[in-house]
């Protein structure tokens, strides 16, 4: 990688910034992409050096790592991205799913009402956490009990069913017209680690050994629904999934037909 200036460095962040955002890329991927190459344009060392230098990370952070380098050779440096960087290959791992005695545990731990209806939310509508951080009281439409989510993963709109039980909690934190949902005592929204951080410390506090994020909130929610016998496809419009293949990664982990299997044994 050439040096540049602190001008041009930024004009460079600048135009990585305008390029993505062109092409309808999230604020989230868009800040993540930006941070990742001006690591690497600070760091002096061409892609492949860079890369390897990030080794303790994980195959999951290295894959967006040369994902955001390539954007930015071929999209601001008009160049292709020569230098060969083998990536292993995405590991498919099972989603954690908690079972319903630990969910309903973890429902009666929090005793702030502000953590319960994040609980709540997160488990009763399968909410992404960037979903929940920038959900407003006007996409709560009580009257017809549904979530209107905006701008969700890939800038796409979707529509939630409303639970009675998080409208139970809403009633008890009060119904606000306009804003964020979470709003903290410095009146900014919750970060993602604050949400983190709730979820994780009641998980505890309910006796839960397994590693509980919102995360396993949400593929908890899928999974529980496909045991109760939603469709699929249902499923898959719930949680916002361009492609059904993402969704069926649940039927890995759904007990329904592997407890109908042990019945054939005598």
């Amino acid at each position: 990688m050439g040096d540049f200036d602190k001008t041009e460095e930024e004009k460079l962040l600048q135009k990585l910034k305008e390029e993505l955002i062109l092409r309808k890329y999230s604020p989230q991927t868009i800040d993540t992409y930006q941070n990742i190459v001006r690591k690497m344009i600070e760091s002096g060392k061409s892609p492949r050096d860079f890369l390897l230098s990030k080794q303790n990370k994980t195959d999951s952070t290295l894959r967006t790592m040369f994902f955001a380098i390539q954007f930015f050779y071929e999209n601001c440096l008009n160049k292709s991205l020569k230098a060969k960087v083998p990536l292993a290959k995405k590991q498919k791992k099972l989603p954690e799913v908690l079972n319903q005695k630990e969910i309903q545990k973890l429902l009666e731990t929090p005793h702030n009402p502000k953590h319960r209806l994040i609980i709540y939310l997160l488990y009763y509508s399968g909410l992404r956490l960037s979903e929940l951080i920038n959900l407003r009281w006007e996409n709560l439409d009580l009257e017809r009990k549904l979530i209107n989510v905006k701008n969700g993963k890939g800038n796409k709109d979707r529509t939630i069913f409303l639970h009675d039980r998080i409208i139970s909690e809403i009633e008890k934190v009060g119904f606000g017209k306009t804003g964020y949902v979470f709003i903290s005592s410095r009146g900014t929204k919750y970060s993602k680690k604050t949400i983190q951080q709730i979820v994780g410390q009641n998980s505890k506090k309910a006796g839960i050994t397994k590693r509980v994020t919102p995360r396993t909130l949400r593929h908890s929610f899928a999974t529980h629904l496909l045991e109760n016998g939603a469709d699929i496809r249902y499923i898959q419009k719930l949680l916002g999934h361009a492609d059904l293949k993402t969704t069926q990664i649940y039927t890995h982990v759904a007990n329904k037909d592997i407890k109908n299997l042990s019945r054939l044994l005598k």
